[in-house]
């Protein structure tokens, strides 16, 4: 007996599923209520029980080196699925290799990218955890008492990534190969001889030639290597050449697919790509798809060092990603690579990185988390400060990739302060109608520093509003980027109706954006109870108004794409512009709006454990935007509130908002403004 459910055939009795995702998914047959529940996300019939997140795989982890045995916990299973650990010093010192270890090798064997070295054996990498990996406690270059260290962690997966170990055998032999797809690029590594380099194949520049991971040259003509012969999803092909062949040698290989699918709910997103560019001397876009967070690049038609930049070291917005290359020992460069993060892939400034006609490969990864969050203490930090005036560090409970700051006393004339990862390091807006301001590095005085996995850094600010001043007290609301949560989109005006692509995976219920180069502009907010027709500005009290010329084109956002009208506010030709994009997750938060009652009232989030951020604005008449959280307090009626659009000083008696288990609840007998009878509020909420 069967019935028909959205998307395939349910059958009343269990069955055996298709496949699973990944190795050790559960395996045996599904009950009617599995097949039900994994049908509902989309994965019946040819997926299993465990969908692929690139969060799963992939992780770079920036960390301090303390000459001790210390763990990095990225999230990554290498110890039940294997994988690579790639470490590299970004700072302060010249000169340390790049070490890669893998788990087909075992720990503490490392190589180096840079150089033709043999395969040493070190203090490096001592454990492959379940949840990352362990430095050894003498450090080698990965673990430097107080050196900046960056990890990338590629985890072996199906359509993403694998490793393999082979002997060579002076004649021509197949290679086999675990990674379920046609490979986009492979390097390999003789491990006993320091003779060879890493040669390297990409599908861009064929079977007929390759590449040097540890040299600048351009690409070669060899049928030696790869003996003119294309990879399959379960074999490569090994020519007679001694760098990837020579009999009784002992090889290793790192395979990377290329736009194979495997990931997703639905098991059909990619989350990596082998490609290829040519300069055309104007602005070249590269559309993968989807937003990148990490990119491996080399130009092929001449010599020139290839390049790695990644989200976590600066690639934003503003070109001023922190580069390495891998065929160097280099310290890191800070700024200027020219490759420059879309919500779809990378825009290549004009001149920045080569001449018309130059030819390039690259390596891209998609941007995590695929997956909708389920905690939102994950996604989500309220924290109450004083600042020291110095150089600070702050840690957190998520990623760091947008905060939002307020001085508590007020008395510094300005109202909210906003830092984002992808606009970049020292860079700012504040809640008025000026543009973005980027600090001179070596003051900082107002600014975020640094954007790490789970804190940020925070520059000397003697006297000054920001976020660090001497003293002073502060609010800061710390926001990962999320599917189905938040999101953000930096764009450039084009001055004609245009829609702006997201990732927020669902259409955005509430949505604020705000001119970067362009003074004089408010902040335009939608809120899905106004509409399409309407926009409220975040820097007054003033009510939804339709604007002349429309600000969202009169048309309402969907889950892949938001509109904006021609007006300046929102889409000025050539302008920047950046929008922070929130929806209601389940659990998590919670984008809506009520009535009030003139008394008291609970406004139910579908929350368990309460709101611990609260941005409320009243609509039908003027009203400010009140902001509560419990780092400062939601418990009684008079734990204090910050208006985001004021510089006035928080209030110490006039809460009324307190957080309740399901979500907030209101008491006007405190502050009749946010419960007045009749009126009408908008209101974001975060458990």
């Amino acid at each position: 007996m069967s019935e028909k459910y959205p998307g395939g055939l349910i059958t009343k009795t269990p069955v055996t599923p298709a496949g699973p995702y990944q190795t050790g998914a559960a395996s045996g047959v599904w009950t009617l209520d599995q097949q039900l529940q994994y049908q509902k996300q989309g994965i019946w019939p040819t997926a299993g029980l465990t969908p692929n997140y690139i969060e799963d795989v992939f992780s770079t982890w920036l960390y301090t080196g303390n000459g001790s045995t210390q763990s990095i916990v990225n999230g990554i299973n290498l110890s039940a699925n294997g994988g690579l650990v790639w470490c590299k010093m970004r700072s302060p010192y010249s000169g340390y290799d790049h070490v890669l270890v893998d788990t087909a090798r075992g720990v503490n064997n490392f190589i180096d990218s840079n150089n033709t070295t043999a395969q040493r054996t070190t203090a490096s990498i001592s454990a492959f955890n379940a949840n990352g990996f362990t430095l050894d406690g003498a450090g080698g270059y990965v673990n430097i008492n107080t050196a900046n260290e960056v990890s990338w962690t590629f985890r072996k997966q199906a359509k993403f990534f694998d490793v393999v170990t082979y002997t060579g055998t002076g004649s021509v032999q197949d290679i086999a190969h675990n990674l379920g797809s046609v490979p986009g690029c492979i390097i390999i590594k003789n491990t006993n001889s320091g003779s060879y380099g890493w040669t390297t194949y990409h599908q861009s520049v064929g079977n007929t030639s390759y590449l040097s991971l540890n040299a600048t040259d351009e690409a070669f003509v060899a049928s030696n290597k790869w003996n003119n012969t294309t990879p399959t999803s379960s074999v490569f092909t090994v020519g007679t050449g001694a760098d990837v062949n020579r009999s009784g040698y002992s090889y290793v290989a790192y395979i990377f697919a290329s736009d194979a699918g495997g990931f997703g709910a639905a098991g059909t997103d990619n989350v990596i790509t082998c490609g290829g560019f040519t300069l055309t001397g104007g602005t070249d876009i590269i559309n993968l798809g989807y937003e990148p967070q990490w990119f491996l690049v080399k130009r092929v038609s001449s010599a020139l060092n290839w390049q790695l930049i990644d989200i976590m070291r600066g690639m934003t917005v503003s070109n001023s990603a922190a580069y390495l290359y891998p065929n160097l020992a280099n310290a890191e460069v800070n700024g200027g690579s020219g490759f420059v993060p879309t919500a779809t892939g990378i825009s290549i400034r004009a001149g920045s990185t080569g001449s018309p006609g130059d030819v390039f490969i690259y390596i891209a990864i998609r941007r995590g988390p695929m997956k909708t969050p389920t905690d939102a203490t994950k996604v989500f930090s309220p924290i109450a400060r004083t600042g020291t005036g110095a150089a600070a560090t702050v840690t957190t409970t998520n990623l760091p990739d947008s905060i939002w700051s307020m001085n508590r006393p007020g008395s510094t004339g300005y109202p909210a302060f906003f830092y984002d990862r992808l606009r970049g390091a020292n860079t700012f807006l504040i809640d008025n109608t000026g543009s973005e301001t980027t600090d001179n590095a070596n003051s900082s005085r107002y600014s975020v520093t640094d954007f790490n996995n789970l804190s940020y850094g925070l520059g000397i600010d003697g006297n000054y509003a920001g976020i660090n001043g001497l003293t002073s007290g502060y609010s800061n609301w710390v926001f990962s980027r999320a599917p189905g949560f938040f999101d953000e989109v930096c764009y450039t005006g084009t001055g004609s109706a245009t829609t702006q692509a997201h990732n927020l995976g669902v259409a955005p219920e509430l949505i604020i954006v705000k001119g970067r180069s362009i003074g004089g502009y408010s902040w335009f907010v939608y809120d899905a109870t106004s509409g399409n027709t309407k926009a409220s500005l975040l820097n007054t009290t003033g009510i939804p108004t339709a604007y002349s010329p429309p600000a969202w084109n009169n048309t309402s956002p969907t889950s892949t794409v938001f509109s904006v009208g021609t007006g300046s506010g929102v889409n000025s030709s050539g302008d920047t512009y950046v929008a922070y994009l929130f929806a209601t997750c389940a659990g998590v938060s919670k984008v809506g709006s009520y009535t009030g009652n003139g008394t008291t009232q609970t406004i139910n989030c579908g929350f368990t454990g309460g709101a611990r951020f609260v941005l409320i604005k009243r609509t039908d008449t003027t009203g400010d935007w009140y902001v509560y959280d419990t780092a400062r307090g939601m418990t009684i009626l008079t734990d204090p509130y910050l208006l985001l659009n004021s510089s006035a000083a928080e209030s110490a008696t006039l809460g009324s908002v307190t957080t309740v288990s399901t979500g907030f609840a209101l008491n006007s007998t405190i502050l009749a403004a946010i419960n007045v009878s009749g009126g009408t509020y908008i209101f974001l909420a975060i458990a």
